[in-house]
């Protein structure tokens, strides 16, 4: 199952807990969820950087 993207509480943990049930150790699986989120996070901020400047042309 894909993880979720997003950096709240609720979806690391939820990817943690995903990634567990897929067999992933403990740390692993935090290491793997954070990584997520910070891989998220930048998406989104890429995302809108690109909207902003392409608007007053």
């Amino acid at each position: 199952m894909p993880l979720k993207k997003g950096s709240s509480k609720a979806t690391i943990s939820d990817n943690i807990r995903t990634e567990i049930k897929a067999g992933k150790p403990t740390k692993q699986a935090v290491a793997i969820a954070y990584s997520e989120a910070r891989r998220g996070s930048k998406i989104s901020k890429t995302r809108t950087r690109r909207n902003n400047s392409t608007r007053g042309r």
